[in-house]
């Protein structure tokens, strides 16, 4: 299938690849194929045997470690890219992560501890991110972070995500402000639930899977392909009028629900 949106030329960082039923793994597979050249990272040692095997195939030259828990990782990553390209056209942030006691408690017995880290590794992240990226975006560029619909609305089970989430997207909106005079445009991109690594720790996710596939209107869920090719459309310049959205990809569920 010919790509929707042309990245010719176009280098781009994905953060989030855990294996190749990850959104980020989606989306970029959809960057390569429309042209671009990337940098990939994975969380860890555990990680790398699943993450580094798929970032070849996607050729890409630049793969680290890359734990934003721990200090000096993401900046080495920047470092990397300043040294190796000189330049970043666009990057993903596809990571999120919460104590599993925290996930799985109710909002209200969710610990400090717990919903800070939540915060930092699937929000603040995403800010350091943009920082570290705005000397390497002199002409301009594109910042997507994924998120979910249970940052607008109450989903069972999502917990403390949601809130953090809503706050995911609130931040998208502000830096796209901050950011349009450099000419960057932020986007978040919701995606419909998709059977992925990070979902395997929400709780009933089957159950959600089958209620949104069945009060979806055209009864489907949306894949990692689909997601990645509107992600390739927003990192390329057909998308260049548009910055601060809540891009959904969920087959209209939003709509309904």
């Amino acid at each position: 299938m010919a790509p929707v949106a042309g990245l010719a030329g176009k280098r781009g960082l994905v953060v989030g690849i855990a294996n190749e039923h990850s959104l980020a793994y989606g989306c970029a597979s959809a960057f390569r194929d429309a042209g671009a050249e990337l940098a990939v990272t994975y969380l860890n040692d555990h990680a790398e045997p699943y993450v580094r095997p798929l970032a070849e195939g996607l050729e890409a030259p630049i793969i680290l470690p890359c734990d934003v828990r721990n200090a000096g990782e993401l900046e080495s990553v920047f470092e990397t890219i300043a040294r190796q390209w000189g330049k970043l056209d666009f990057l993903l942030h596809s990571i999120a992560f919460a104590p599993r006691d925290d996930l799985h408690n109710g909002l209200v017995d969710c610990s400090a501890e717990g919903f800070a880290m939540a915060m930092d590794v699937s929000c603040h992240s995403f800010i350091r991110m943009a920082r570290l990226a705005l000397p390497l975006m002199p002409d301009g560029g594109n910042m997507q972070a994924v998120t979910y619909y249970g940052a607008e609305h109450v989903v069972g089970h999502y917990n403390l995500m949601g809130p953090v989430k809503a706050a995911l997207e609130a931040t998208v909106r502000t830096l796209a402000a901050d950011l349009a005079e450099r000419g960057i445009s932020v986007h978040a991109l919701s995606s419909g639930p998709v059977q992925t690594r990070a979902a395997s720790g929400i709780e009933h996710f089957d159950a959600i899977l089958d209620h949104v596939q069945e009060a979806t209107p055209a009864h489907k869920l949306v894949s990692i392909e689909q997601v990645g090719r509107i992600s390739a459309f927003l990192a390329s310049g057909a998308a260049a009028p548009m910055t601060g959205s809540t891009v959904f990809a969920d087959h209209g569920f939003h709509i309904v629900a």
